[in-house]
């Protein structure tokens, strides 16, 4: 593996290249990009991907990426430059494009801005809560996931986020009147550290789920875009988002294996079925 930094407006990017070790053909490189994940949450997958090269990188401002911009909102049309300059750098387009969670966000501004840069992207289960039905509940859903990590810290924050992304169907009254769930129940810190930077649970990423993709351009371009669900997100937030966002575009969701991080390592602390969800990819990617 090779590990390159390129110079971005406001930005430098910390990307790494891992050649194939086996030779099978003429893929385009593959890029797998995540939000607010770094490059580190790809390894596993990308070790069941032994005949293509890998392309991973860390978004400014997390990892090894650095940000001069004086900014901390993490804004998927700035990313998506990011990525575009990247894969410049790679010798240009197309690429293909594996995206996962705020990443796919990221991954539909890319295509809609250059769609010359992506021959198949899969935009594994971006959270988009406004293009739900019940966009202004699942909104508010998320503001009171950011105010819970505001008033309290991390594990109130994380507690809610999980309450919120395994709801099942549309929030209702019934998931408001729920009480606010025990951290403890959870195995999150009770403690408040007094942190507020978190990717996740703070406002800096209000940007990514507020993003509204633009269908027209993203059907107009020449880009395959596959839309990925887990097997175990149907129904839930992400699941309900990745549905919507594929009837949009008038195409159906392809089921992957496992939940909303199933490619990760057996071993992490949110496991998936990483050599599962690589045949998976593989089979997609073949069909392009």
């Amino acid at each position: 593996m090779e590990t390159r930094t390129l110079p971005t407006p406001g930005a430098e990017i910390v990307y790494d290249v891992a050649d194939a070790e086996i030779a099978s053909g003429e893929h385009p490189p593959l890029v797998m990009i995540g939000q607010p994940m770094d490059a580190s949450g790809f390894r596993a997958l990308a070790s069941y991907l032994p005949d293509r090269v890998v392309v991973t990188y860390d978004p400014r401002g997390l990892g090894r990426s650095t940000r001069s911009d004086g900014e901390v909102t993490n804004t998927p049309t700035t990313q998506a430059e990011d990525v575009h300059a990247v894969i410049q750098e790679l010798g240009g387009g197309p690429v293909d494009l594996f995206a996962s969670s705020g990443g796919a966000v990221t991954a539909l501004a890319l295509v809609a801005a250059h769609p010359e840069d992506v021959r198949t992207l899969v935009a594994h289960e971006p959270p988009l809560p406004g293009v739900l039905p019940d966009a202004e509940a699942a909104e508010r859903g998320l503001a009171d996931v950011h105010a819970a990590y505001d008033a309290k810290g991390f594990g109130a924050g994380m507690a809610a986020f999980v309450m919120m992304t395994s709801w099942r169907g549309e929030f209702t009254d019934d998931y408001f009147a729920l009480p606010a769930p025990d951290p403890a129940m959870f195995g999150m810190p009770t403690a408040d550290d007094g942190s507020r930077d978190d990717p996740l649970l703070s406002e800096r990423s209000v940007a990514i789920t507020a993003y509204r993709p633009d269908i027209a351009a993203l059907q107009a371009a020449p880009t395959r875009i596959v839309v990925a669900v887990g097997e175990e997100s149907e129904g839930i937030f992400t699941g309900r988002t990745s549905a919507a966002v594929a009837s949009l575009l008038g195409t159906e969701p392809v089921v992957f294996p496992s939940h909303h991080g199933g490619f990760a390592a057996e071993d992490s602390g949110y496991p998936g079925k990483p050599r599962e969800f690589a045949a998976r990819l593989r089979e997609v990617l073949d069909a392009s």
